[in-house]
C-alpha cells in the first residue's frame, strides 16, 4: 500500500524556519528533527490561515500571532495533552532564538516567554528508595549479564539511558593511578562531559566490552551492540528492567531515569557541591538539577544542626584595641560605637525571641543618640 504524504508547506517563511531547524538539529536525533519540523508546520499553517498578511520575520508579534497560536492549541478538540503543548512551545522558542541570532532581529527571541510554558502535570520520576536500590543492585550483580551491567553503570554514573546507548567503545579514560572517567557523548542538551568513576564502575565498562566482543554483530565503534536502531536497544533495556522488577516483586513502573535521580541525590548527600553536581548531570539550568534531587527531612535537619554548630556568618568578637583613646566629643562617639558593635555581635548570637528584639531596639536608640551627639559636636 502506498504511503500517503502531506503536500509540502507553502509559506514565505518556510525557508527561514527550515534553516533554523537544520542548525538546531545538527547534533540531535532524527526523531527530534521531526518534532521541530512538525512544530514549524503547525505554527505556519495557523499563520497562513489566520494571519495571511505576515510574510516576513519582522512582522511577527507576540500579540496576536504567538498568543493566538497558543489559544488555538488550547481550544483544540480533542484537547492536546499538556506535554504536547510544552514540547511545541519549547521547540518554537528554540527556533525563534536561532532566527534572532541569524537574522539579527533580537525581538524574535522574546516572542515566547518562560511563563507561557505550562507546568507538567506529573513530576519527574523520583529516586529509588533505599530498599529498591539495594535489591536491584544485588540482583544486577548476581545476574552479571549485559542488562545488569548496563543498569549498574547507569546507577554509578547518573547517565541517561540514551547517552549510555551512544557510548563509544573507548569511552573509558585513565587520568592517573586508579583514576578513571567516562566520556559521555553529546546528549539531550547538546552537551558532552567527563564523569569521574571509581574502580568498580571501570570494571563494569570492561565487562560491557567483553559482551561486545561476544556479540555477533560487526564492530561499529559503540560499547553496546544495537539489534536494529538506538530506539530498539533502549526498548530492549527497558523490558529487561521490567522483568527484573517483576522477579523481585518490586513495582514494574520503575523506569531507567530513576537511577539518574538516585545518583544525583546520593552525590549531594555525599558532599558534592551543587555546581559540580550540575556538571556531572550535564545540566545547564540549576532549576532542572533541583528537580532531580530528593531533599528529605533528615537532610534538612542534618544541615541545620551543622550550621548551628559552626555558625560561619557570625563575626568574631572585637578585641581590645591598643589605639590611644580620644577625648571630648570624639572619645564619646568612639565609646558609643564600640558599645553598639558589642551589642550587635551579642544580639546575633542569640536565638530569635524577645531578648533579641529588645537588643535590636536598643541598638536603634544608640544610633539616634550618636546622631544627636554629632550635631552637638558640629555646633
Amino acid at each position: 500500500m502506498k504511503r500517503w504524504r502531506r503536500p509540502p508547506l507553502q509559506h514565505p517563511l518556510v525557508p527561514a524556519f527550515e534553516r533554523a531547524v537544520e542548525s538546531i538539529c545538527t547534533a540531535l536525533t532524527p526523531g527530534s528533527k521531526r518534532h521541530y519540523n512538525m512544530t514549524v508546520r503547525n505554527f505556519l499553517v495557523y499563520l497562513a490561515a489566520d494571519h495571511p498578511e505576515v510574510t516576513r520575520l519582522e512582522q511577527l508579534c507576540r500579540d496576536p500571532h504567538i498568543l493566538g497560536w497558543m489559544s488555538r492549541m488550547r481550544s483544540q478538540t480533542p484537547s492536546l495533552a499538556t506535554v504536547t503543548c510544552i514540547g511545541r512551545l519549547i521547540a518554537l522558542r528554540s527556533i525563534f532564538s536561532e532566527l534572532a541570532w541569524t537574522s539579527q532581529y533580537v525581538e524574535l527571541a522574546r516572542l515566547v516567554r518562560d511563563e507561557d510554558i505550562p507546568r507538567t502535570p506529573q513530576s519527574l520520576p523520583r529516586p529509588l528508595t533505599a530498599e529498591q536500590d539495594q535489591l536491584l543492585q544485588q540482583e544486577f550483580l548476581r545476574r552479571n549479564d549485559l542488562g545488569g551491567n548496563v543498569f549498574l553503570l547507569l546507577r554509578h554514573t547518573g547517565m541517561r539511558i540514551g547517552e549510555c546507548a551512544d557510548l563509544s567503545f573507548d569511552c573509558l579514560r585513565s587520568i592517573g593511578p586508579d583514576q578513571w572517567t567516562i566520556h559521555v557523548p553529546l546528549g539531550k542538551l547538546k552537551t558532552e562531559r567527563m564523569v569521574p568513576i571509581d574502580a568498580a564502575a571501570s570494571i563494569l565498562v570492561q565487562r560491557l566490552r567483553f559482551f561486545r566482543f561476544l556479540d555477533p554483530l560487526p564492530p561499529d565503534g559503540r560499547l553496546l551492540a544495537r539489534p536494529g536502531s538506538k530506539v530498539a536497544l533502549v526498548v530492549q533495556l527497558r523490558d529487561y528492567l521490567h522483568l527484573v522488577c517483576h522477579a523481585l516483586g518490586l513495582s514494574t513502573s520503575i523506569v531507567p531515569h530513576q537511577f539518574r535521580h538516585t545518583y544525583a541525590t546520593e552525590m549531594l548527600r555525599s558532599g558534592v557541591s551543587f555546581p559540580v553536581l550540575m556538571k556531572l548531570l550535564g545540566h545547564k539550568n540549576p532549576d532542572m538539577t533541583m528537580r532531580y534531587v530528593d531533599v528529605a527531612l533528615t537532610d534538612l535537619q542534618r544541615e541545620f544542626q551543622l550550621a548551628r554548630s559552626k555558625p560561619k556568618h557570625l563575626a568574631p568578637q572585637p578585641k581590645a584595641s591598643s589605639v590611644i583613646q580620644r577625648t571630648g566629643f570624639d572619645g564619646l562617639i568612639d565609646s558609643l560605637l564600640a558599645t553598639q558593635h558589642a551589642l550587635v555581635m551579642f544580639r546575633r548570637s542569640l536565638p530569635s525571641g524577645d531578648s533579641r528584639s529588645r537588643l535590636d531596639r536598643l541598638s536603634n536608640r544608640l544610633t539616634k543618640i550618636l546622631a544627636e551627639i554629632r550635631k552637638l559636636r558640629t555646633t
